[in-house]
């Protein structure tokens, strides 16, 4: 079928528009995704300039390497408690600084400073807190107390870094919340003002479901962001103690530069890209069965 002139300069202006973002995600995302995996299939070491093709081999390393399984579980659990606790405390900040006034105006300019910081500068600055001769424990042991071991126990740092994690992100959640608070209609709040809605009530069933696309939106960028968390963890714990606060971004990059394994650095990226997109999918589709039901 033939094109009319008006249709056919209408494709081409379009294929122009879009061409550009095309030619950037082609080349910032398809073009390094089909090199990791490329290079996972094969024992490159950085240097050699003909890798040896090995298959599969480096994924079955990986999924039978311990070391790879316990910090699968340390990203995981920092990134599940981190994104409950960034959109808890998101959106209870969120609800508190969502009025105009300069005292809120100040509040949030607090609450995101954090994460304007670099995430090394973070961790360094928690470290010089917590650590064994950080603040917090010099003034304890100034007056008799015992030590913390924030950093030095592994259960202790591990929610350590958590916490940190939280206190570094969270900021953006009340960010995105306080956007999202804004577009509630002011007419349905009133409404249920005057049909005798407790606050409680009003929450749940008109301001939670006018701002579900929002909830939905910071729980991936949550997951997400601290799935792939690296840059704190080398600041704040260094892996550490043993190795027991290491998370899969930070094992990968040991591994492939420290260890000079980036084929079996690259395989571990790729089973870390393909937990990311499974997470991010199965969080997507639960908001969204949760906000059909509600509207149901």
């Amino acid at each position: 079928m033939k094109l009319s002139p008006k249709r056919r300069d209408g494709a081409v202006a379009t294929a122009v528009m879009v061409l550009p973002a095309t030619v950037l995600y082609t080349l910032m995302l398809i073009v390094p995704v089909g090199l990791a995996i490329y290079l996972s299939l094969t024992n490159w070491d950085g240097y050699s300039a003909s890798p040896a093709f090995v298959g599969g081999a480096n994924y079955g390393e990986v999924l039978g390497d311990p070391e790879f399984r316990r910090a699968a579980f340390v990203t995981l659990l920092a990134a599940v408690a981190g994104t409950v606790l960034m959109n808890v405390l998101g959106l209870g900040f969120g609800m508190l600084v969502s009025r105009t006034s300069k005292v809120s105006s100040v509040l949030r300019t607090i609450l995101f400073y954090p994460h304007v910081l670099s995430a090394l500068v973070v961790g360094f600055l928690w470290s010089a807190i917590l650590g064994t001769n950080g603040a917090i424990n010099s003034f304890l042991t100034s007056h008799g107390a015992k030590l913390l071991p924030f950093l030095s126990d592994p259960d202790w740092a591990t929610v350590t870094l958590v916490c940190v994690l939280v206190w570094a992100g969270f900021g953006v959640s009340t960010v995105l919340y306080i956007a999202g608070l804004q577009t509630v209609p002011q007419s349905l709040l009133e409404a249920a003002r005057i049909d005798g809605a407790t606050r409680w009530q009003t929450f749940r069933h008109v301001t939670l479901p006018a701002i579900a696309p929002v909830v939905t939106v910071n729980l991936v960028l949550s997951l997400i962001t601290l799935l792939k968390t690296y840059d704190l963890v080398v600041s704040l714990t260094s892996g550490g103690p043993a190795g027991q606060t290491q998370t899969l971004a930070y094992l990968i990059l040991w591994n492939s530069f420290h260890d000079g394994r980036l084929g079996f650095g690259s395989a571990q990226s790729v089973v870390l890209m393909i937990i990311t997109a499974g997470l991010a999918l199965a969080v997507t589709r639960l908001r969204r069965r949760a906000d059909q039901g509600a509207h149901a």
